[in-house]
């Protein structure tokens, strides 16, 4: 099929591959225009940009679509249809139907539960025992869209947003292109008024950890940040970034240290360090952090 692939991170990026492997033609790849980034904020392009021209395809990275010369731009590619993946901008009416068979949606939860912009960090933050992938017809609004095809896959115990996001991002490559196999057979599944619910974008000020707060819900907060924007907490007026635990024994004052492998007391219950970054470091293990930067038993780490 002529495909117009709409993209930006890492997590559309094995779509992508997929997409050419299973032998589409790619008459054009859209994402986010480069933006400033690292020490010297120079212009880098998102992931799908390098990884687009590195296939030898066209790329473009609009500001807006809503233009009538960037609405003309896109007809004149005369797609059979669009695979989207965490593209980054709305696409509107126009825009949707163009393609023969409009625009396809990989959303990475099991609608109509966490539309929106973080399914995969609200999942592991609310306790969902399960998400998913879904391939959607998409309209006008959020994700409201009928579902053509869903997979769905258990959370881990200890999964974080950045494992679970790079196996939905696989899933969601395998399913998209099952989906375009078997196109024409498939019938849209409206999606049910009940059970919606809305993955507001990750805000930075909810990333402090609260240490009175029961030990499931700290330890979700932490594996649902992580990597990005990473749940922290501060020892001694230094701030640490949380990027892995798990639930634990234990009881104390909320936020004491209990033991030497950086078992922390919570409202109720105990959750365990398992991977840390201080300011301007990288990211260490457990032992490899305590090493560097022993943390005694009885230390209060601060939710204030």
């Amino acid at each position: 099929m002529r495909i117009i692939f709409m993209g930006t991170p890492d997590f559309s990026v094995p779509v992508l591959n997929a997409l050419v492997k299973a032998g589409h033609e790619i008459v054009a790849v859209y994402c986010q225009p480069p933006r400033p980034a690292g020490r010297g904020k120079k212009d880098r392009p998102p992931p799908v940009h390098a990884r687009g021209e590195a296939l030898g395809l066209e790329v473009r990275h609009p500001t807006s679509l809503k233009t009538p010369e960037e609405q003309d731009r896109f007809a004149t590619l005369n797609a059979d249809v669009a695979v989207v993946v965490a593209y980054g901008l709305i696409l509107p009416q126009p825009i949707l139907d163009v393609p023969t068979h409009g625009c396809l949606n990989i959303h990475a939860s099991l609608l109509p539960r966490w539309r929106g912009a973080a399914p995969i960090h609200r999942a592991i933050m609310a306790g969902d025992a399960q998400t998913g992938i879904c391939i959607m017809q998409m309209e006008a609004g959020l994700d409201t869209g009928p579902v053509l095809l869903r997979e769905a896959t258990e959370i881990g115990i200890e999964e974080t947003t950045a494992q679970l996001h790079d196996r939905l991002s696989d899933m969601g490559a395998a399913l998209i292109v099952e989906a375009l196999a078997e196109l024409h057979g498939l019938t849209p599944d409206p999606q049910p008024e009940d059970g919606v619910t809305y993955a507001a974008k990750i805000d930075k000020a909810e990333a402090r950890i609260d240490w009175s707060a029961p030990a499931p819900e700290v330890d979700r907060k932490i594996r649902g940040l992580s990597p990005f924007p990473g749940a922290w907490t501060e020892v001694e007026g230094d701030r640490i970034k949380l990027l892995a635990s798990r639930l634990a024994e234990g009881q104390g004052t909320p936020g004491e240290v209990l033991d030497d492998h950086l078992c922390v007391a919570c409202g109720e219950g105990a959750v365990e360090l398992l991977r840390l970054q201080r300011a301007g470091k990288g990211a260490q293990d457990r032992e490899t952090f305590l090493r560097g930067w022993p943390i005694p038993v009885g230390t209060r780490l601060s939710s204030e």
